[in-house]
């Protein structure tokens, strides 16, 4: 049996796609160390429509270096930092 995972959801007062991924790069840089969060999932959606998200950065696996912090959808090879 899994044992389930919990998602908080951060309402914020923000109106661009782009301010709310200058705060999300913002917390995944100060927060990295907490390992309970798991920035790699961050997603984005409008307020009225919570049911259509927007995945934050990459996350791919990269050997010996953890997970790839660039934006979704990069081009060029992926980089854990």
């Amino acid at each position: 049996m899994t044992v389930p995972r919990w998602v908080i959801h951060l309402p914020t007062t923000l109106t661009s796609p782009e301010g709310a991924i200058i705060l999300a790069t913002a917390l995944r840089d100060s927060l990295d160390h907490v390992s309970a969060i798991d920035f790699g999932e961050t997603t984005l959606s409008e307020e009225d429509r919570q049911f259509l998200r927007t995945r934050v950065w990459c996350d791919a696996r990269i050997d010996g270096a953890g997970r790839c912090r660039r934006r979704d959808g990069h081009d060029g090879p992926c980089r854990s930092r």
